[in-house]
């Protein structure tokens, strides 16, 4: 089993709703973003073509990122899940350095508000009681792997039934992110993956991402 997404780059219109799914199921703190979208262009008018690239962490199979973490913080799941553990990290930075697709942040702040001089909005309160993030620490996507634990737990399919699935993945309105298991033959990611022809981005890096894109 190892989990991974499929995205496909032309159904993605840049709304910005998986970006803010995410910071909503794990209650980020300010300026912390796990889910980005990447918004440019290319070419000279008249002919010019807008770009949008929704990106986070690739759960590499061979993640460079666990390699140089010097306590052990950063670790791989069975599963292919890439995740920090925060007990051990000491914010070294190492992770971010190697990390080929800067998808790691460092968190600094804890007492960071979105709106400063005011008091805590009533889902930063419940955030720092459900999800509370530890100030000094590197930070990234875990591919919502609570959703997926305690889905997999209720006898629930990740990809295919909703409260076991990514936050980012539910919440896309022209539905451009797909998620499974990539090690399933028959499973709806690789059908996709297949029949698109998608492709993770600098397969030179020789990390195996389990993100693929999709033109």
């Amino acid at each position: 089993m190892r989990w991974g997404m499929a995205i496909e780059q032309k159904r993605c219109v840049g709304c910005y709703e998986c970006v803010l799914a995410c910071k909503a199921e794990h209650f980020l703190p300010p300026d912390i973003f796990w889910n980005r979208v990447l918004i440019g262009e290319s070419g000279k008018y008249p002919n010019v073509t807008k770009l949008i690239y929704n990106v986070r962490c690739n759960h590499c199979a061979d993640p460079a990122c666990v390699k140089v973490c010097p306590t052990g913080a950063t670790q791989q799941r069975e599963d292919g899940i890439v995740w920090v553990d925060e007990d051990k990290c000491v914010g070294c930075r190492y992770c971010m350095v190697a990390c080929p697709y800067q998808a790691r942040q460092m968190y600094e702040d804890g007492d960071a508000q979105y709106f400063p001089g005011q008091e805590l909005t009533e889902h930063e309160k419940i955030g720092k009681e459900l999800y509370p993030h530890k100030p000094g620490v590197v930070t990234k996507c875990v591919f919502c792997m609570e959703r997926i634990d305690a889905g997999l737990a209720a006898g629930l399919t990740p990809g295919v039934d909703r409260a076991a699935t990514p936050a980012c993945v539910i919440s896309c309105p022209t539905k451009a992110i797909h998620f499974g298991d990539l090690d399933e033959p028959n499973s709806d990611i690789n059908r996709v993956i297949k029949e698109k022809h998608g492709h993770p981005f600098h397969p030179e890096f020789d990390t195996k991402p389990s993100i693929y894109y999709i033109d």
